[in-house]
């Protein structure tokens, strides 16, 4: 073997057909670990479904003391009281309360609490601090309890991942286990508010993880599971909103009015979404400090109370009234104009309540006076449809709008009028909107976030599906100043293609197997006499196997921070097959870009077939290599 020689790379895609199954790979990843956090996701959920459940009693307390003036934990609602002055005033009270807690406890405790989650997740390292579980339940007892329009489940899904990311921190975890256990806390208590478990697992997949993946979905199927069945014994089993009663067979008209529902429940979703935060631009430019916004938010709803004091609270009668067809046209109107304008306009003063709740009654409201107009089918058919299309126009999530429905109701008659409708909404609210209102405030930080979902395209091509380019490599016998001469030669050839242009160089034994390396500048700056032999200036060399994904190759890089890495076989003494740069990992995104936005016709012309056949030619690997030049 000479001290130098240019190394030539097998291609990978000319062995037979038995070698390419590859055993180490599989449809999914799941360490070991997963075990641990998913058993830990057990007392997660439990926890978070006490917290919700003495969430739920809390808010009837304060409900009980500022309307009726009595200690009690029963479920209460404001427009019960017999004082109607109360209405206008406790608001202000509970806003002037929330601005406090704020100022002087955590900021944190704004909003309506997705946006706080989401944000604890992708910059926080989920972590949430102590305080803050204690402090977003108490304001939104207060809030909701003081006559806040809002829900509990935001407070609650915040909470619950509070609970979840308390129990990790106290556990030696990494990040991505914290954030399981943070997700799965938010999962279990807005399962346990609601009786929905399948619901909140997709609200977790479609809104909090960012992945799909066992070691995620796990915890929180588990979490779920757990709080539901605490919640059993503790508030009932029974469907939150029953009694729509949908008929078997619909008329394919009626299929067609569901598209209408749903791109006017999308217009509602978009005008509530900027409701929101017009009015939280306005409450920007007031000319004092923020912890005094919530009271000017509470006097809007008490004005709103005044007006239409059934808008005030959580509202759940009002949604069941709304779903059973028992609600009058003065109720209806009521709450579509009066609740949507309360809830917007106090949201964006920085108060503490969630959304879902509030769009349960305004997208009911819609349906309702849809159903004055559009043909009857039962009672509350038209309150259900509308109230799954509003949540899909406006946490555009309509799976978990569409099962949410389902699991409140228990309606399965109305699935297929729900996923019209949900998606009709969904789309509308997609394409005329950039974010939803549960990311806005996140953009308004200078955060981005992305909600698509696609498989890496690194992580479905393998190393021998490259053409990697010979590689020239030294033997490990060959001295110092051998190598450097031979770089400096090369570098000085007339034809580029004599050049030796690489930037890494293999240090090959003299049976062929690998040393290590050295590289182009190390080799530069040693004196064209130096007598050392390679194999003592070569280090360790990062190395690769070909039957791994790209992605493996790309997190190795950025692990050993280099742009190169060695290609070597499995035996127990490994031979060189070549060099994969960050050239090739950029060429198989260039792929999938290709595959995304070039325009072909399969079928049709031969013309069109011979121009797909050189791209693609038959029997070629899926990922082709550049030119043969140097790396």
């Amino acid at each position: 073997m000479p001290w130098y020689s240019p190394a030539s790379t097998q291609s990978a895609a000319r062995r037979p057909q038995a070698q390419l199954k590859i055993p180490h790979l599989g449809d999914f990843h799941v360490p070991p670990r997963a075990v641990l956090i998913t058993s830990l996701a057990i007392p997660v959920g439990a926890a978070a479904a006490l917290v919700a459940v003495g969430l739920l009693k809390l808010i009837a307390l304060f409900t009980n003391l500022c309307f009726y003036g009595r200690l009690s934990v029963d479920s209460a609602t404001p427009h019960g009281t017999a004082h109607s002055w109360l209405l206008l005033v406790m608001p202000v009270v509970g806003g002037l309360v929330i601005g406090l807690m704020a100022k002087y406890g955590s900021e944190k405790i704004r909003g309506h609490g997705m946006p706080e989650a989401i944000e604890s997740i992708l910059i926080g390292g989920s972590r949430v601090q102590p305080r803050v579980a204690l402090l977003k339940p108490t304001s939104s007892a207060v809030s909701i309890g003081t006559g806040g329009p809002f829900g509990a489940e935001g407070p609650i899904i915040m909470t619950g991942g509070a609970v979840g990311s308390l129990i990790a921190q106290f556990l030696r975890v990494t990040t991505d286990e914290r954030k399981a256990l943070l997700v799965a806390g938010s999962a279990a208590g807005m399962a346990a508010t609601f009786n929905a478990p399948l619901a909140s697992i997709l609200l977790a997949v479609e809104l909090l993880l960012f992945e799909w993946r066992p070691r995620s979905y796990l915890p929180v199927a588990v979490a779920a599971v757990t709080a539901t069945l605490v919640r059993g014994p503790l508030l009932g089993t029974e469907p939150l909103f029953a009694g729509a009663h949908v008929p078997t067979h619909l008329g394919l008209p009626v299929y067609g009015l569901c598209v209408v529902a749903g791109l006017t429940a999308g217009l509602l979703a978009l005008g509530a979404t900027a409701l929101v935060y017009f009015s939280e631009d306005l409450f920007a430019k007031l000319p004092f400090h923020w912890s005094w916004w919530p009271a000017i938010g509470g006097a809007i709803i008490g004005v709103g109370g005044l007006i239409e004091p059934r808008a005030l609270g959580v509202g759940y009668d009002v949604i069941d009234q709304l779903l059973t067809g028992r609600a009058t046209v003065g109720l209806i109107i009521g709450i579509l104009v009066v609740k949507t304008l309360i809830w917007g306009l106090s949201l964006g003063s920085g108060t503490s309540g969630g959304v879902l709740a509030p769009m349960f009654m305004i997208g009911g409201a819609l349906g309702a006076a849809e159903a004055l107009v559009f043909p009857h089918v039962s009672p509350g058919f038209w309150a259900l449809v509308s109230l799954a299309g509003v949540l899909g126009g406006v946490m555009r999530s309509p799976l978990t709008g569409i099962v949410f429905c389902i699991e409140l109701t228990h309606e399965m008659n109305a699935l297929i009028p729900m996923v019209i409708t949900a998606s009709a909404a969904y789309l509308l609210s997609v394409v005329l909107l950039k974010r939803s209102v549960l990311t806005e405030k996140l953009a308004r930080r200078g955060m981005h976030l992305s909600r698509e979902y696609s498989v890496d395209p690194l992580e479905v091509h393998l190393v021998r599906q490259l053409q990697i380019p010979p590689a020239a490599t030294f033997r490990a016998d060959a001295t110092a100043g051998q190598a450097t001469r031979a770089l400096r030669e090369g570098h000085d050839a007339a034809d580029p293609e004599q050049r030796l242009a690489q930037r890494l160089y293999p240090v090959l034994a003299a049976d062929g197997t690998l040393c290590g390396v050295v590289t182009r500048r190390q080799l530069l700056r040693t004196p064209a006499d130096d007598p050392t032999p390679l194999a003592e200036l070569a280090r360790p060399a990062v190395t690769a196997y070909d039957d791994e994904t790209l992605r493996t190759l790309a997190n190795r890089m950025a692990q050993h921070e280099v742009t190169r890495i060695l290609i070597v076989d499995r035996g127990e003494r490994p031979h060189l097959q070549g060099i994969v740069s960050l050239r090739h990992l950029l060429h198989a995104r260039r792929v999938d870009h290709h595959e995304e936005h070039h325009v072909e016709r399969v079928l049709g012309r031969r013309r069109d077939r011979a121009l797909t056949e050189q791209l693609v030619p038959a029997g070629e690997p899926a990922v082709a290599g550049g030119a043969a030049e140097g790396i």
